[in-house]
């Protein structure tokens, strides 16, 4: 029987009748079976009596996915929106490190992101109401773009008085050889990760560093709080529809019947 275009794009791309459905379900199982090869293979003892196999199993692997990318860009109808959306990014990055690992050793290896493309199991198992609850969290985070925007900023620039500051004190003979490096240390330390690498030596040095650790508390949250605040505007905006902001200082929590504002206590016209 000969296969219509049209029949091979709904099997591609649907996934509403049996035959969409075996073809999602095999291609979720190569493309688990390929990353269990590339973890397998970066075992050392597995590679060294294996190695040979699983590349050539990814080699495999690297055919068929290549076949289905093609044809996925054959079926479609937009060609450039398929190719520069997210699925179609990570089907081409899925089929592109075993190329590259004809020029570069190992590369094959990068083959695990393939990982990502078992995000279509959502799709498949008809998990779509979770879907809405990633739309939930996206358009949160995105919302607060400008606000965490600010706090990075301003983290940066902690980071770079806080590392200049400790290259002054401490200099080379502490490992603080370059503002750069001293940043590297300010951000470690500011993330309280602590890798040891660098330690201050000197009484101010040790006291800038218990200063950035401190600091790192006050400010590890603040980012998980400027999203949570978004998140719960999101979940009740028939409160949040009653609120206007002061037109003096642009404080947004300026509820309905006030007269002041509670932040800086003008009069709300």
């Amino acid at each position: 029987m000969k296969l219509s275009k049209k029949y091979l794009a709904h099997v591609v791309f649907e996934s509403n009748d049996p035959a969409s459905k075996t073809f999602d379900i095999v291609l979720l199982l190569l493309i688990f079976s390929s990353v269990m090869v590339a973890i397998l293979d970066s075992v050392q003892d597995l590679h060294l009596e294996y190695g040979r196999i699983f590349y050539l199993m990814e080699l495999g692997f690297t055919f068929l996915f290549t076949v289905e990318y093609i044809l996925r860009v054959w079926l479609t109808s937009r060609t450039l929106k398929y190719v520069t959306s997210f699925y179609g990014i990570i089907d081409l990055l899925a089929i592109l490190p075993v190329y590259l690992s004809f020029f570069v050793a190992n590369t094959q290896l990068l083959s695990v992101i393939r990982a990502l493309r078992l995000l279509r199991v959502v799709r498949i198992l008809k998990l779509g109401r979770y879907l809405a609850e990633a739309d939930f969290l996206r358009e949160s985070i995105k919302a607060s773009a400008a606000k965490i925007q600010i706090f990075l900023f301003t983290v940066l620039t902690i980071v770079l008085v806080m590392g200049t500051l400790m290259f002054v004190i401490e200099g080379p003979e502490s490992g603080f050889t370059s503002i750069p490096v001293s940043m590297y240390w300010a951000i470690v330390t500011l993330t309280t990760v602590g890798f040891g690498d660098i330690t201050p030596i000197t009484p101010w040095g040790q006291l800038m560093a218990s200063l950035i650790m401190l600091l790192g508390y006050a400010i590890i949250a603040v980012p998980t709080g400027i999203v949570s605040s978004e998140m719960a505007r999101r979940r009740k905006p028939e409160h949040f529809e009653q609120l206007k902001s002061c037109t003096f200082c642009g404080f947004e929590r300026v509820e309905e019947g006030d007269k002041f504002c509670r932040k800086c206590g003008n009069e709300i016209g």
